[in-house]
């Protein structure tokens, strides 16, 4: 079963979530020390993330104090504490996360570049897709724990190298509504018919045992071979194996694409809330929060847009579910300085910002070492090719390397 919007992967649970809210405020995953506020999109409870278990999410919660908030404990419950979600899944509470693009215009000033439902989910009010994913041979994955929270992706990064720690953060310019080829780990650096959707995969692996880290990744990670796709296996010090996470949020850019209004050096003009104009920084937040069981339910019935083992709702009643900015300030408009007075930093020229670019093997997912068989070919779904790949590029017959994107390509 393959999901409207997604290629690679087999099963899974597909979510539309309509965007909760906009707001400065800081993740509940708190940033390296020093890291301003900054305007962020929030899907269900906390944030914007999508499921490939496929569906549409936002919440507003009884007591937003402690479920939606600046900090949210490991403790809270958050079916229970929520009154409403922006999922299509009624069940699902969880909080998806993201940072707010801008435009930025050639005299300086700001504004802020709204979401726009993905394919099939049109009227929806923002948000993002989000899917729950199994491997390709449909092995069984452990889903997340009551109080589960991670992050990925770097806010103070602006290289291809420093991103490099992290797979399959990438966006992709949509030349239409249907695009999902052509990922490229940097901004697009030429006008995007249809706009452009940043695409963010979590970590598969867990260590068991943490709900939570200090720096809130540490407790998972990355297959140590192979990929998830190809059901690579996890790390000792990581065995349980989780459904892989993956958001698409699209950005709609169009209203911005005429370049005589973007930099006279020819540079791109988006940057992101927190200051970011590569692209290199960008992450996501997620905070569990599904009723019960029933995301386990779902994974182990291999389910996708249409799962009978789940209540679901409208995308009407999804749309009226919202919750207003806790911050007094103006975050649309044309605005002077990014919300928060936040810097636009780059980086010095020939750090490797360019076009995905840079140097460096990746340490994180997407990419990797991968099982060879004899004749140092690689095997059926395993990578063979991309940005940092150093394994075989060939494949086992009678396979063939079909080019994903920038970073993967795989023996399909």
């Amino acid at each position: 079963m393959n999901c409207t919007g997604t290629f690679l992967f087999l099963h899974q649970v597909l979510i539309w979530s309509v965007q909760l809210g906009v707001s400065r405020r800081k993740p509940v995953a708190t940033r390296p020390s020093g890291m301003y506020q900054y305007v962020k999109s929030v899907t269900n409870v906390v944030g914007g993330v999508r499921n490939r278990l496929f569906a549409t999410c936002k919440i507003t919660n009884k007591i937003l104090t402690t479920t939606f908030n600046t900090t949210m404990a490991v403790g809270n419950d958050l079916p229970t504490m929520s009154s409403c979600t922006t999922c299509t899944f009624s069940e699902d509470f969880s909080n998806y996360w993201t940072a707010i693009l801008y435009f930025r215009a050639r005299n300086g000033t700001f504004k802020r570049v709204p979401q726009k439902g993905n394919i099939n989910f049109e009227s929806a009010k923002g948000g993002m897709t989000v899917y729950y994913s199994d491997p390709f041979d449909g092995s069984k994955v452990t889903a997340f724990k009551p109080g589960f929270r991670m992050i990925v992706g770097n806010p103070t990064y602006r290289t291809s190298q420093q991103a490099s720690k992290f797979r399959q953060l990438t966006f992709t310019c949509l030349q239409d509504a249907s695009t999902r080829t052509g990922e490229t780990g940097n901004m697009p650096t030429s006008p995007c018919p249809a706009g452009i959707m940043s695409n963010i995969r979590f970590p598969t692996c867990w260590d068991g045992v943490n709900l939570d880290s200090a720096d809130h990744s540490s407790h998972v990670a990355y297959p140590s071979s192979g990929t998830f796709e190809s059901n690579g296996p996890c790390p000792a010090t990581h065995p349980v194996k989780l459904p892989q996470l993956f958001f698409e949020v699209v950005w709609d850019t169009s209203k911005f694409n005429d370049k005589s209004l973007w930099p006279t050096d020819g540079s791109q003009p988006f940057v992101w809330s927190y200051g970011d104009p590569t692209g290199y920084g960008t992450h996501g937040d997620y905070v569990f929060g599904w009723k019960g069981n029933t995301l386990q339910t779902a994974m182990d019935a291999r389910c996708n847009v249409a799962c009978p083992q789940l209540k679901s709702q409208s995308l009407d009643a999804a749309n009226q579910c919202a919750q207003a900015s806790r911050v007094s300030e103006a975050i649309d408009g044309w605005l002077d300085a990014l919300p928060g007075t936040n810097p636009v930093t780059g980086v010095s020229p020939g750090s490797g910002t360019g076009n995905g670019g840079g140097s460096g093997t990746p340490t994180g997912g997407g990419g990797g070492s991968t099982g060879v068989p004899s004749g140092g070919q690689a095997a059926h779904y395993d990578q063979c090719g991309g940005q940092g790949y150093t394994g075989p590029t060939t494949c086992a017959s009678p396979y063939t390397c079909k080019y994903s994107n920038a970073y993967y390509s795989q023996c399909l």
